[in-house]
């Protein structure tokens, strides 16, 4: 759990979800590649610091989410990235401030995303302002340009930015599939938290296999 203090928690090992453990999702959407677009969420060196790499969940998640981009691309589904930049004004962090801090700084490690996980070209990086990358962001626009109604989630931090990007998706009138083995959290009860809330409300959580396959 997140300590009462702004800032990120020390975050422990624990195993991800299977498919079997996937809570079942109200909403009947199934996954199509032509409609589909990919989000991976916030997978900068800063959010990525707190976790064991050789361990799980990010030992796994690093690899899912590296198979969802290169099956994105394969498919020719969009790729979006968020990442959000170093040393932000205190007036354009607004109330995250309180809860997280001055979030990452302008070191020149914390920026980049993930070397395993490098956008490439044609590849679409938002700047995140928000826990939702709709927020103040184009994605909206860059998916209806493209014929896009359905996101596929993937990154950090679950309960989060991931939960809250799925259920401001939803309010746009594009479905939502969180992957579920491809997310990390704060710890398993968080990373439940987030798949159960969203396929009660706004989503359909799906294993990376199911993704992948779905997207061939």
């Amino acid at each position: 759990m997140a300590d009462a203090k702004p800032g990120l928690p020390v975050i422990g090992t624990y195993e991800l979800p299977r498919p079997d453990e996937l809570p079942a999702p109200r909403a009947p959407w199934v996954l199509e590649k032509h409609r589909a677009a990919l989000l991976v969420h916030d997978m900068q060196n800063y959010f990525l610091r707190i976790y064991q790499h050789d361990a799980e969940p990010m030992r796994t998640v690093l690899v899912q989410v590296a198979a969802l981009i290169a099956a994105a691309r394969a498919a020719g589904v969009p790729v979006f990235y968020t990442a959000q930049h170093g040393n932000q004004d205190r007036r354009d962090r607004g109330l995250q401030a309180d809860l997280w801090g001055p979030g990452m700084s302008d070191a020149p490690e914390h920026q980049p995303i993930h070397e395993a996980l490098t956008p490439a070209d044609g590849d679409f990086v938002l700047v995140k302002h928000r826990y939702s990358a709709f927020q103040r962001s184009n994605l909206e626009t860059l998916m209806r340009a493209r014929g896009r109604d359905q996101l596929v989630i993937c990154g950090v931090y679950a309960h989060i930015g991931c939960t809250l990007t799925a259920a401001d998706a939803f309010m746009h009138d594009i479905e939502p599939f969180m992957a579920a083995d491809a997310l990390a959290d704060f710890s398993r009860e968080k990373h439940d938290l987030a798949l159960k809330y969203v396929a009660d409300v706004c989503g359909v959580p799906l294993a990376t296999e199911q993704i992948v396959e779905l997207l061939r």
